[in-house]
């Protein structure tokens, strides 16, 4: 093998599979970079298991809690600055062309 932990099967994680799996599967469930067949893997070993289903939870929360506190907000007038430097950059590149 090349060194890299392998990821668990669909078939490991419907039969009960190891939670380690299931909760290294878990933050690929929760970013949605897993195939409908692995989500539902997941969904089902959840559905299943108290403890792992108590990790999602706290990840999901944990999750929306630092989307929301990690929007900057940006000051109205550098968002003028940005838009005004993208129009003349677009106006240089039409009289370019």
């Amino acid at each position: 093998m090349d060194g890299q932990a392998r990821e668990p099967s669909v078939d490991d994680l419907m039969g009960g599979g190891d939670c380690a799996d299931a909760l290294h599967t878990l933050y690929h469930y929760l970013d949605g970079e897993l195939t409908p067949d692995r989500r539902h893997a997941i969904q089902e070993h959840l559905s299943h298991c108290a403890p792992c289903l108590s990790a999602f939870d706290f990840e999901a929360e944990l999750k929306a809690v630092v989307a929301r506190s990690c929007r900057d907000q940006v000051p109205e007038s550098l968002r003028q600055r940005v838009a005004e430097s993208i129009e003349e950059a677009s106006k240089s590149r039409r009289d370019f062309v």
